[in-house]
């Protein structure tokens, strides 16, 4: 029989072709596809699960996935994703294209109906067991899940996974510097990465924010810099004023502008802080170096900013202003920076039983009433 009955899809063969092709209507429009097998039953298999496919769809049950959208590879949405964050203007894209790279390889050459939950808890289960952290399995996956949405939306594929995030409960980072530490490890520091460290243990300021900075965002007569909203996290623009150590970092900034090009002859730097008139990004191996030669091992430059803030709430600046220094937006995410030290805590215990000292012995005498 090369022809099934009307209104339950057919199978027939092309005239010089060896396999077996279905035909089927959704929405009264037929589509015919190869199954790409020589044995007829291996077709009829094929259209039965296309019909239930197509009846699941109509009944609102599951939808329709289709012969194009099983074809569709997991690169080919991280392709369009990449695309959507550069026509957005995504900020950070590097970091981002950074975490896509692992989702690449391993899920790159994969069709995107072969991606199931189950299949990437299993890819969560591998980076937790090379050691990566819960919040980078998040970030990675949340980056799959974007892709996956996108396609769906824009009808490339019938369905997406149902992805879930891996607690980060306890995993918060708690690292701080005491100004010590900081002072040994900037000694430590190559000079052109000084003064960027500087102004992030002052500022509170992001690592890429302080990257971003320029001399057209510095008004030295006013002693203020306004950071635009293009280079802040939350998308805010702000303002700092540049007073003490920070007004300092930037005097020996300015001093600092002019750096001498691969051709012999000078230039100006229109960044504030440089490497041969080169942003700031990457630095992590003179970092390492460093922490290791100040005893701070594993230390982060993103400690810095957990330092400032912790500095500003001890130095008694109320939270809403320090909040509008370093750029948090949510009073949350303020908190986990505003970090209680071994030291404050000790400190809390002494100024209480100096307290408790001081109050006279009649007045430490309570008597209770007898019964």
């Amino acid at each position: 029989m090369s022809a099934s009955e009307r209104g339950q899809g057919r199978i027939y063969k092309q005239p010089r072709s060896k396999y077996w092709w279905i035909g089927y209507r959704r929405r009264g429009k037929e589509i015919r596809e190869s199954s790409g097998s020589t044995d007829e039953q291996v077709a009829r298999r094929l259209l039965k699960h296309r019909l239930r496919e197509v009846a699941n769809d109509r009944d609102g049950i599951r939808p329709f996935v289709g012969p194009a959208a099983e074809r569709v590879l997991v690169s080919e949405l991280l392709d369009a994703l990449t695309a959507d964050f550069k026509l957005r203007g995504v900020r950070s894209l590097d970091k981002t294209l950074s975490h896509m790279k692992p989702v690449r390889m391993e899920f790159g050459d994969m069709r995107a109906v072969q991606v199931t939950a189950e299949r990437v808890d299993a890819y969560a289960e591998s980076r937790l067991a090379a050691e990566a952290a819960p919040s980078t399995c998040n970030r990675e996956i949340a980056l799959l899940g974007q892709a996956f949405k996108l396609a769906f939306e824009r009808g490339r594929i019938g369905a997406r996974p149902k992805l879930r995030k891996l607690s980060e409960q306890g995993r918060i980072r708690q690292g701080f510097f005491e100004q010590a530490d900081f002072e040994r490890l900037v000694s430590n520091l190559p000079d052109d990465l000084q003064g960027f460290a500087r102004f992030g243990f002052f500022s509170g300021w992001r690592k890429g924010e302080v990257s971003s900075l320029r001399w057209q965002d510095v008004d030295r007569a006013e002693k203020i810099i306004r950071l635009r909203p293009e280079h802040s996290k939350n998308g805010q623009g702000r303002l700092l004023a540049l007073e003490g150590e920070l007004w300092a970092v930037i005097e020996r900034q300015w001093e600092a502008r002019t750096y001498r090009r691969e051709d012999g002859t000078d230039s100006v730097s229109p960044l504030v802080f440089h490497r041969g008139g080169i942003a700031v990004k990457e630095f992590r191996k003179s970092w390492a170096s460093a922490c290791k030669a100040a005893n701070v091992p594993g230390m982060l430059f993103h400690d810095l900013r957990r330092s400032a803030v912790r500095n500003m709430i001890r130095a008694g600046v109320p939270e809403r202003v320090a909040m509008s220094i370093s750029g948090h937006k949510t009073r949350s995410i303020f908190d986990r920076y505003n970090i209680v030290s071994e030291a404050d805590i000790r400190q809390a215990v002494t100024r209480t039983q100096r307290y408790l000292e001081g109050i006279p012995a009649a007045q430490k005498v309570v008597n209770f009433p007898s019964k």
